[in-house]
C-alpha cells in the first residue's frame, strides 16, 4: 500500500486543528486552541470568516445549508451537538448531548448525520436530535470520516496505538463493516474532508491542514 501524497501543507489559522468539513465553497475548520471555527479559501488560504465556538470543537459536517459541530464542554470535557448556520453563528436553542455525552469526527452525505465514538468503538448515525437511529461498529481506531468519490465513505483507520494511519473505504450500510485501505497517511492525521476533487486532513499537534492525494 502506498503512502499519500502530500499537495499542498498550509499553517493551521489557529493552534491544533482537528475537525474539517467542505461547505459553500470553503473549508471550515475547527481549533482545540483558540476554540473556534475558520473559514477558509483554499485557493488564497485566507480566512474568511472565524466565529468563536462554546467549546473545543471534535467534529464537524454539513447538512443542507448548515453544519453541524461536536464541541466539548465543561470539565468532564462532555460531548454535545450544535446546529452551526454560516453567517450567523452557533444557536445554542439548537444543542443537544451526544450520546453518553461523547463523540467526536462527524461526516454527512447531505442528510444524515454520522459521528464517531472512539471509547466506543463505533459509529452512530443521528438524528435531528441527536439520538441514535442505528450503530455501526468499528474494528480499528478510527480518526477522521467523510463521504469522497462516488459517494462511498470514507475513513482514517488506525491501530491501537493510533499509529499505521491509512485512507480506508468503509460500507457502512452493512452490520460488521471492515476498512479496505487505500493508501497510507502520516501518524499525526487528524480529522477527513473531500472537496469534490481533493481530500484534506490536519496534522493537529503541528498545527498544519494539508491537502493530499491517496
Amino acid at each position: 500500500m502506498q503512502t499519500a501524497k502530500e499537495l499542498q501543507k498550509h499553517a493551521s489559522p489557529g493552534g491544533r486543528p482537528q475537525p474539517l468539513a467542505f461547505h459553500q465553497n470553503r473549508l471550515w475548520v475547527g481549533c482545540w486552541d483558540a476554540e473556534r471555527i475558520y473559514a477558509i479559501d483554499t485557493q488564497s488560504w485566507k480566512v474568511v470568516n472565524e466565529v468563536a465556538a462554546p467549546g473545543r470543537p471534535y467534529g464537524i459536517a454539513a447538512i443542507g445549508n448548515d453544519l453541524r459541530v461536536v464541541v466539548a464542554l465543561g470539565k468532564d470535557d462532555d460531548r454535545y451537538l450544535f446546529r452551526f448556520v454560516p453567517g450567523q453563528g452557533f444557536d445554542e436553542a439548537s444543542k443537544r448531548p451526544c450520546p453518553d455525552f461523547t463523540g467526536s469526527y462527524l461526516a454527512s452525505d447531505g442528510s444524515t448525520l454520522y459521528m464517531t465514538q472512539l471509547g466506543l468503538r463505533r459509529i452512530v448515525v443521528l438524528d435531528d436530535e441527536a439520538a441514535i437511529q442505528r450503530e455501526i461498529p468499528l474494528s480499528t481506531r478510527c480518526l477522521g470520516i467523510a463521504f469522497g468519490p462516488g459517494g462511498a465513505f470514507y475513513s482514517i483507520a488506525a491501530d491501537e496505538e493510533f499509529e499505521n494511519l491509512h485512507l480506508a473505504t468503509l460500507d457502512v450500510l452493512s452490520d460488521a463493516p471492515q476498512p479496505s485501505p487505500i493508501g497510507g497517511l502520516a501518524d499525526d492525521a487528524r480529522g477527513l474532508a473531500y472537496d469534490g476533487s481533493t481530500w484534506w486532513t490536519c496534522y493537529r499537534e503541528a498545527s498544519e491542514i494539508v491537502a493530499f492525494s491517496p
